[in-house]
């Protein structure tokens, strides 16, 4: 084992076995010939496939600017040009939505629907209430952003992921609908525990394959009709592809990744502090680091999403350096915790940062991944930085 990679492997173990905010992490990074890989925890291995959850943003984000490349998508125009039936939407633009510039709401929420058409019906009745505040990030855009990628290529948004994004990047192991022979190679999800004011959740285990985003789970489910915001699945090989092809320019011409990361949200507020720094279906880096996605030995080239389940993708065309992160935070974890006015974190028993384990009223016990984002710098993406610079420097 080479030092590089037992030092990885020192920093995914805080995440699986010090705090144990992970119930495993596989981590893959590197830059120009280098490249570095390690995971740890339960089920993990070179065929684990994860729940991609929101990082399958970026690949919405890259079929609309590849059918913008192809002149075959204009994002100045309405999206009820393109699609009609979103009538809700008057003048807003594809753009607005790849830009997160419109803040957008259901007359319901989506996954408290108990139909699959019921929650589609709710998706077409979105309507714009103004401008976006402090965070501009939502799901719905790219959810209603699917239908415009399909009316413009002519099928279905998985098809679109495969011809302009997994093929082109020879990634093979990466669907909407998981192959029957794959599906044991899924991660598990659940069960899940919430703490939302006065009410404590456990959410059920969902079926292997089947998206945990209860979005995605409602309108795909098991259909492999992928939604726009979740529902891809992956491996951690795939995503490093993905990464490699995005450095290489073998998906997008290099204004293409630069339009990409151009800051389209973010501002400074009259009390000092900043709104969300986001760019086309992605987040680009923030000026307070705390905030930021985007690790911080990347330079403002670089964009990345992460998502819910435990995941991170950050690209930086700038130096040429890649992160990916793939983990699962969700299964026998506490993920949420929005105590009642008045009390805090310790009041659970938690450390001030989220750590730390959760006695549930049936009397079991589990670890804490809550606020798990803000550990990724300190942890993981400064030891990346370390190693990769050492080497650089070698």
């Amino acid at each position: 084992m080479s030092e590089a990679v037992r030092e990885l492997g020192e920093a995914i173990g805080y995440f699986t076995r010090q705090t144990r905010i992970m119930d495993g992490l596989a981590v893959a990074c590197g830059q120009g010939n280098r490249r570095l890989r390690a995971w740890d925890g339960r089920d993990m291995g070179e065929k684990t496939v994860f729940d991609l959850a929101s990082v399958t943003k970026i690949f919405t984000g890259l079929c609309l600017m590849r059918l913008w490349e192809k002149g075959r998508l204009d994002p100045r125009r309405r999206v009820r040009e393109y699609c009609p039936e979103f009538r809700r939407l008057g003048p807003v633009t594809v753009e607005q939505l790849m830009a997160f510039q419109v803040q957008l709401k259901t007359p319901e929420r989506i996954d408290r629907q108990a139909s699959r058409e019921q929650a589609l019906f709710c998706l077409r009745e979105t309507e714009t209430v103004g401008a976006p505040g402090r965070r501009a990030y939502s799901d719905i855009p790219a959810m209603i952003l699917k239908y415009v990628i399909e009316r413009t290529a002519e099928r279905s948004l998985a098809d679109c992921v495969k011809e302009l994004v997994t093929a082109p990047a020879e990634m093979e192991n990466t669907w909407a609908a998981v192959p029957e022979n794959r599906r044991a190679d899924c991660l598990l999800y659940g069960p899940e525990y919430r703490i939302e004011g006065e009410d404590w959740i456990c959410r059920s285990d969902p079926a292997r394959g089947i998206p945990h985003d209860p979005k995605a789970a409602i309108l795909q489910g098991d259909t492999g009709d992928l939604c726009g915001h979740a529902g891809l699945f992956s491996t951690l090989e795939d995503m490093e592809r993905l990464a490699r092809a995005l450095l290489a320019g073998r998906l997008l011409k290099p204004e293409g990744l630069a339009q990409m990361a151009v800051n389209r949200t973010g501002r400074m507020l009259p009390d000092g502090s900043y709104t969300q720094y986001l760019g086309y279906c992605c987040y680009r880096r923030h000026p307070d680091q705390y905030y930021s996605e985007i690790p911080a030995h990347m330079s403002d080239a670089a964009f990345g999403i992460g998502g819910f389940t435990g995941n991170h993708f950050s690209v930086d065309p700038g130096t040429g350096r890649y992160t990916v992160m793939l983990g699962n935070r969700v299964r026998d974890r506490l993920t949420v915790l929005l105590p009642p006015e008045g009390r805090r974190r310790e009041d659970y028993g938690l450390r001030a940062d989220g750590t730390g384990e959760i006695r549930w009223r049936d009397g079991t016990v589990h670890p804490s991944s809550v606020n798990y984002v803000h550990q990724k710098d300190e942890h993981l993406h400064a030891v990346i930085a370390r190693m990769l610079t050492r080497e650089e420097g070698e």
